[in-house]
């Protein structure tokens, strides 16, 4: 782990854990958790990464079945659950999906213009390389669910999304890797995988083994981005309007 990268981790500990301080000085809410559990839960957090590098070392089912029932216990709208995941066993198809999205690969590269070649080096799924690989997507008659939806319909894609999060964490605290892959053409992979009208492939999760994680978000460590500051996404009110002091 880098020297920049492990300080920038303590001092996001180190930050939760001074908030966690300062609030055990007024008073507790009566269903807060202890103060290590909470610690554990905000490491957590702060330790999850998005995974491309896998060893390709098997996976004991019942971490695979943790990290599914940590998907279901996620809220939906109007109690929809609109997660569905397709586990993906055969290996012709495995390969198939790498093509598909190798595909989207080197459009999304010319896309990108004068950071084509920049995005070309960047390793953006491990599909082939990975223990277990799931599909996660939005099932259909899905227009049925109006409770949450009527003016706002991508709420199921919201539901969905935290579903795939707290499969993230799960996987961490198991020390197993995931990544979402989303380079990829929905209509293509819905046909290759079968997949009814109406329905819609989301994320293409890479999950298993690593040899380490990422001290900080792969994207910072290839100097792709760099990640802003909390006070930065905080308004007061009105739009663009920055807490005071």
């Amino acid at each position: 782990m880098k020297n920049s990268a492990c300080l920038a981790i303590l001092r996001h500990l180190l930050r939760i854990t001074s908030n966690l301080m300062s609030s055990a000085d007024s008073e507790p809410s009566l269903h807060a958790f202890s103060e290590q559990d909470k610690l554990v839960v905000y490491k957590a957090m702060a330790e999850r990464r998005d995974m491309r590098h896998f060893n390709g070392k098997p996976l004991a089912d019942s971490i695979l079945q943790n990290i599914l029932s940590a998907a279901h216990l996620a809220p939906s709208v109007g109690l929809m659950q609109p997660w569905r995941f397709i586990r993906i066993r055969q290996t012709d198809l495995r390969q198939q999906m790498a093509k598909l999205v190798e595909q989207e690969r080197l459009a999304t590269a010319e896309a990108m213009q004068q950071r084509r070649d920049e995005f070309l080096k960047l390793k953006v799924e491990g599909i082939l390389q990975c223990s277990e690989l799931l599909v996660a997507a939005l099932p259909d008659g899905r227009e049925s669910h109006i409770f949450g939806r009527r003016t706002m319909p991508d709420m199921d894609l919201a539901s969905l999304s935290c579903a795939i999060q707290n499969m993230w964490l799960a996987a961490r605290v198991e020390g197993i890797g995931m990544g979402w892959v989303s380079i990829f053409d929905p209509e293509q992979l819905r046909d290759l995988l079968h997949m009814p009208s109406g329905s819609k492939p989301v994320a293409i999760l890479c999950i298993g083994h690593v040899d380490a994680f990422y001290s900080q978000p792969m994207l910072i460590e290839e100097n792709w981005a760099q990640a802003k500051p909390l006070d930065e996404m905080l308004y007061d009110n009105h739009w663009g309007q920055l807490p005071q002091p």
